[in-house]
């Protein structure tokens, strides 16, 4: 249900299927994405729960986890009377973005970069990066897929995984 909402909300030609949509999206997975442009294979895990996206564009092969939000960074300036940082981030092809990272303004995420869980994001990133903390980013390992690859541990390995932490825990602390 959750990929037939998204594909109304962000593809349907009829105006009033793209609300009711939105609607359902809001009520049934607490989530709002609002974008000018946006791929079709564009993947939302944990079905976007929590996530505000409202972006400029997000590329193919995007992978977003939940609690995300992307959206604008304006400011008014007085002095000048002009609204100023106006617009919405684009996230570049193949880029996670991971738990609870902040994207805002009208940034660019470069290709195959990993914006970090948590992360607060305001300015660039460039291509292959993984970005982390606020605004800091540095070059990501060739060598390594982090967080998302669609050959990841199925449930099983992962319990079995969680199993032997408990037991290194236990035996750490009696």
């Amino acid at each position: 249900m959750f990929e037939e909402l998204i594909k109304k909300s962000c593809f349907s030609e009829d105006a009033a299927e793209r609300e009711e949509a939105a609607k359902n999206l809001e009520l049934l997975y607490h989530c709002e994405i609002r974008c000018t442009q946006i791929d079709p294979s564009v993947l939302f895990a944990h079905h976007a729960r929590g996530c505000t996206i409202v972006a400029a564009k997000i590329c193919k092969g995007v992978v977003i986890y939940q609690n995300v939000t992307m959206g604008s960074n304006m400011k008014y300036n007085k002095v000048s009377q002009e609204w100023e940082n106006i617009g919405s981030p684009i996230i570049s092809e193949n880029v996670i973005v991971c738990d609870g990272a902040k994207i805002l303004g009208p940034v660019i995420i470069g290709a195959n970069s990993v914006i970090a869980a948590g992360a607060i994001i305001t300015k660039d990133i460039p291509m292959n990066s993984v970005a982390y903390g606020i605004n800091q980013y540095r070059p990501r390992d060739r060598n390594y897929d982090l967080v998302y690859r669609s050959d990841s541990p199925d449930a099983k390995r992962i319990d079995e995984a969680n199993k032997k932490l408990i037991a290194k825990f236990q035996a750490r602390n009696g």
